[in-house]
């Protein structure tokens, strides 16, 4: 008889028992002849070595699906321990499985040109209206690098850029003031990574989410940085945050220009930096448009509505200063004569 202790290194403990233990419950039922015990993420088993090996060799298994799926039921359970390969449906268009196994995937045109343009290149600038699945592809594009080990970290940030409050009237400490600008990244990495992991991960700096200000003098390798609101920075920022790049990184830049919330005599660093290094060699570039929306079909119904409305003010601006020019031509005229 010996002794063995495992440790689930990769998976929610959650996820990987089941609901009221039912999938631990079905691997004691298959290995009767051993002691398993299961407190958090380590297990111990007690038992003849040999079948204690088979244990851990199938643990395994189950263990590397259920981080690939992020679920785990008794039917896979049953095909990995009797040695058959567990039925799955292939999806395309796939980026990575997301909470409760759920596919996320490249739904669109555009959408499916950021990844590809994500793996050619070591960055990437996204742009287009909300509800257009940038900032969502870019984050699940990070998580499925770091579930495949390619890198060691990922850095999400945004510009905290008031937008109607003012930061020293939010209450609490500085990451709770700033906490709500940061929100939209933390609801899509909770719908990627199971929370155990995800407070594991941010605890441990695996996964850092930061506001662009805290960037400033640090190198980031072995990463992936998403800059999230782009349109918000001012020049200045983004050209110390592109600069921030390092070993064996990738860098996506994401915003909507036509959202910018900065002063009006304020010149956005997205739009700038869009037209310094539009000829630089391994810089992607994808515009979302419209059609990419995959929000509630209402969200489309709006942009397009503010669309024409600003096209509109455009018109009326266009047509208010040609009359205002030709009133002076007019009144210049009248003076000469």
């Amino acid at each position: 008889m010996i002794e063995r202790i495992y440790i689930l290194e990769s998976v929610d403990p959650v996820i990987f028992y089941g609901v009221n233990n039912a999938n631990m419950q079905l691997i004691k039922t298959l290995f009767p002849k051993l002691r398993i015990v299961a407190r958090g993420n380590v297990m111990k088993v007690i038992g003849d070595e040999d079948e204690s090996e088979l244990f851990l060799k199938k643990i395994r298994e189950v263990e590397k699906y259920c981080e690939e799926f992020n679920s785990l039921n008794e039917e896979v359970i049953l095909d990995i321990i009797k040695g058959k390969a567990p039925t799955v449906v292939k999806q395309e268009n796939l980026i990575i499985h997301g909470m409760n196994g759920k596919a996320i995937v490249a739904r669109t045109d555009n959408q499916q040109k950021l990844v590809k343009a994500f793996e050619e290149n070591d960055l990437v600038f996204a742009t287009g209206p909300a509800g257009s699945g940038k900032t969502f592809v870019a984050i699940a594009l990070a998580v499925k690098a770091l579930k495949n080990k390619q890198v060691r970290k990922i850095i999400l940030s945004r510009p905290a850029v008031e937008a109607g409050e003012k930061l020293g009237f939010l209450p609490g400490e500085m990451k709770d003031k700033l906490d709500p600008y940061l929100q939209p990244l933390y609801d899509a990495l909770q719908d990627m990574i199971p929370g155990a992991k995800l407070k594991e991960y941010m605890e441990n700096n695996v996964i850092q989410i930061a506001p662009l200000a805290f960037m400033r003098g640090r190198t980031l390798n072995d990463a992936v940085i998403i800059l999230d609101e782009a349109q918000n920075t001012t020049t200045h920022q983004i050209k110390m945050f592109l600069t921030r790049l390092g070993m064996n990184a990738k860098m996506i830049v994401t915003g909507d220009i036509t959202q910018i919330d900065l002063p009006s005599t304020a010149t956005s660093g997205l739009v700038q930096a869009m037209q310094i290094l539009n000829k630089v060699n391994g810089i992607g570039k994808i515009e979302f448009n419209k059609k990419d929306i995959v929000r509630h079909k209402l969200v489309q119904r709006i942009v397009e509505a503010y669309d024409k409305f600003d096209d509109k003010k455009k018109k009326e601006a266009r047509e208010n200063r040609e009359q205002k020019e030709r009133k002076e031509e007019r009144t210049i005229d009248n003076k000469l004569k």
